[in-house]
């Protein structure tokens, strides 16, 4: 899961009004060279329990591609919460990696600093071509009608994760498909010093990877067609609203998840305070923290109950990790062949396995694996009824702005205050102000 800061929004605003293009290897070449033709560094994101264990996982694959390259690589793990501030400074420093994962929804934002090797059709042949790629992936990638700016790696969705002995102890026997049966569930399950549902309300990308989606089925898209913000529409307050009422007015969040922004929620899910959260590629931190896979369940996440309408039936944004290189790398070839490898049918199988996640690599999915109950549930998502966050190029700040007021939401439900149709427009007004400026 990944965390956003309003410095990093103000870093990238900056990032982007100079034209910033330096980084990575130092060089002044706007497209790589090949001055450190045997050595990459490698800056992963945080896809698993925890940085060491990201480590152990990934070190033998790079020491695989050294075996098959004699490129050897330097592998930093780099937490969310640090991430997209490490890469803007990167931007600004000319210290950065070769290769390094984003977040996909940033993907547009770091194109438009022009740092990043834009992945045109030759480029693409380098690793085997666009056409190997599933199509929502490549969607989240960068700005529409450009070259993207980075690879699908990952692919993620969002579902709705339960305790199974929490609903049988309730007399729940399946899971909920609509909202207004989670709020029914929801109310029979928070008892006792338990709740129905875990959030992460001072998580800026959660609250708008939730919001997004709910802004969907309401009709609403947080963005006009002309890419300017439109964070007050009766679609967009809607969406905020009924997302905070779940701890404000229907009381099935506990307030002190207003606080959580470090996956919190899925700790009291795995020790049975939560039974259920929203969330992508849950069960190896289930597992992590001592689940079985029989203690829970899986199911999409849910839709309105009315009648479908435009974007009604939206449940997920389109979630997942890319691989960028920065442009001017002193080892391009070596850059390219190290993404090949790691998009590699077979690199997939295994990575994605490992981590829970879908391979954006259309043959990979053909593996048995793709098919077990959860990913079978985030893989169908995928393909059905996931919506790509807007592909703007202040995206970012667009998380930082309405994220924020979201928290601050949260903390105003958690204090007893009211949430109103008024208040939310009034904090989104803000946040829409914000990004203006």
């Amino acid at each position: 899961m990944r965390h956003l800061r309003a410095a990093a929004a103000v870093t990238l605003a900056i990032s982007v009004a100079a034209g910033v293009t330096g980084c990575g290897g130092g060089t002044s070449s706007g497209g790589g060279s090949n001055e450190s033709p045997k050595t990459l560094t490698y800056w992963a994101s945080n896809q698993g329990p925890s940085v060491e264990a990201d480590k152990k996982i990934l070190t033998p694959e790079l020491k695989k591609f050294e075996k098959e390259t004699g490129i050897k690589v330097k592998l930093e793990v780099v937490p969310w919460a640090d991430l997209l501030n490490r890469i803007l400074a990167a931007t600004t420093s000319g210290q950065g990696p070769d290769v390094l994962n984003i977040g996909n929804t940033w993907s547009a934002s770091l194109q438009a600093t022009g740092a990043l090797l834009p992945w045109d059709d030759k480029n693409f042949e380098a690793i085997g071509g666009r056409d190997r790629f599933i199509d929502s992936a490549v969607a989240s990638a960068g700005k529409e009608g450009e070259p993207p700016a980075a690879v699908p790696l990952y692919s993620l969705s969002y579902a709705l994760y339960y305790n199974r002995k929490m609903f049988a102890d309730a007399g729940i026997s399946t899971p909920p498909a609509t909202w207004d049966q989670l709020v029914a569930d929801g109310k029979k399950l928070s008892k006792d010093g338990k709740w129905a549902l875990g959030a992460e309300g001072s998580n800026l990308s959660n609250n708008i990877h939730q919001t997004f989606v709910l802004g969907q089925q309401h009709g609403a898209d947080f963005f006009d067609k002309d890419g300017k913000a439109d964070f007050t529409s009766d679609g967009a307050v809607s969406a905020v609203k009924q997302y905070v009422d779940f701890m404000a007015k229907d009381k099935i969040i506990a307030p002190g998840n207003a606080e959580y922004a470090q996956n919190q929620s899925l700790t009291d899910f795995a020790k049975g305070r939560t039974a259920m959260v929203l969330w992508q590629a849950a069960a190896t931190t289930f597992a992590s923290q001592g689940m079985k896979p029989e203690d829970w369940g899986v199911a999409p996440v849910p839709v309105p109950a009315d009648a479908p309408g435009a974007g009604k039936q939206t449940n997920s944004m389109v979630a997942g990790i890319n691989m960028a290189v920065f442009k001017n790398t002193k080892n391009i070839d070596g850059a390219k062949k190290f993404v090949k490898f790691m998009t590699s049918d077979e690199e997939q199988k295994i990575l994605c396995k490992t981590y829970g996640s879908i391979p954006p690599v259309k043959a990979a999915q053909s593996d048995p694996a793709f098919s077990a109950p959860e990913l079978k549930v985030l893989r169908d998502t995928l393909a059905t009824s996931a919506a790509p966050l807007p592909q703007v190029p202040n995206e970012s700040q667009f998380e930082t702005a309405v994220g924020t007021a979201v928290k601050e939401l949260f903390a105003d439900a958690a204090a007893g205050k009211p949430v109103t149709t008024e208040t939310v427009k009034a904090r989104l007004e803000k946040a829409q102000q914000t990004m203006q400026q």
